[in-house]
């Protein structure tokens, strides 16, 4: 989970103020925690008490009702009704939200029902369902031990994403978009085109669009399948509340 969170940080200056470089500072003061961290958290939350998904997302994102970059306009609508129901929503914010639940077990059916309960509280269109599906189970092959040709037919044959292109190609045409159709295969290809933790996010970045909650799908995934490395890690850490930090610590002591 520590990786979109990483991703959305680092993301965050870039989301609307795209860049199509590699070379940037990961890390600055322009940097924060977006919706992405806050509705992440949420969801590790939940998983670790055992209490529904949306009762943990309404209560961590009245919390914090002002992220930067704020929250989608559905979304802060659920935020604020006091008897939320699902919107049918294909939206991005169930893929860049799931990774807590491509940890939570070594059986793939947990984590792939643990997936679809964390998006159909409020994405329950086939779509924003398919997407959070995807991004967990990308993880959960990452972290045991399949190689990239794995999550390629994973992503094309099970889910049927289209991986036909690269990053290159998407940067020429790339613009603002927050549908798990676009944005799900696009964090993949950045995934499956990096050669560490770190190029994976400043791809991801590079690409524009959505630059945050892209490279938290990323993020999600590279950290399953090649770690973090311990500076990006406390770095990343200086960003966060100390009911964040409680939160990621207690996850990963859970998970390990």
């Amino acid at each position: 989970m520590l990786g979109a969170i990483i991703g959305d940080i680092i993301g965050s200056r870039f989301e609307f103020n795209n860049t199509h470089s590699i070379d940037f500072e990961l890390f600055t003061p322009e940097c924060d925690f977006t919706d992405d961290t806050v509705c992440t958290i949420a969801v590790a939350d939940a998983l670790l008490k055992g209490i529904p998904f949306g009762d943990s997302l309404h209560s961590w994102c009245r919390r914090y009702p002002y992220p930067k970059g704020a929250y989608g306009g559905s979304f802060t609508r659920w935020i604020h009704d006091d008897n939320p129901h699902p919107y049918h929503s294909f939206g991005n914010g169930s893929a860049m939200r799931v990774s807590p639940c491509g940890w939570i077990s070594r059986d793939r059916e947990i984590v792939l029902r643990k997936a679809c309960e964390s998006a159909e509280c409020t994405h329950n269109h086939p779509e924003g369902i398919k997407g959070a599906l995807c991004v967990a189970d990308c993880m959960y092959h990452a972290r045991t031990g399949n190689g990239m040709s794995r999550l390629i037919d994973l992503a094309t044959k099970e889910y049927g994403y289209n991986l036909e292109m690269t990053c290159d190609s998407i940067r020429k045409t790339n613009s603002f978009n927050e549908t798990c159709q676009v944005t799900v295969p696009q964090a993949i290809v950045c995934f499956l085109e990096s050669t560490d933790f770190e190029s994976a996010i400043r791809l991801a970045v590079s690409i524009g669009g959505d630059s945050d909650t892209i490279a938290a799908i990323t993020g999600s995934i590279a950290e399953a399948y090649y770690g973090i490395p311990e500076h990006i890690k406390n770095s990343a850490f200086e960003y966060l509340p100390g009911e964040f930090l409680s939160i990621v610590h207690r996850f990963k002591k859970m998970t390990s």
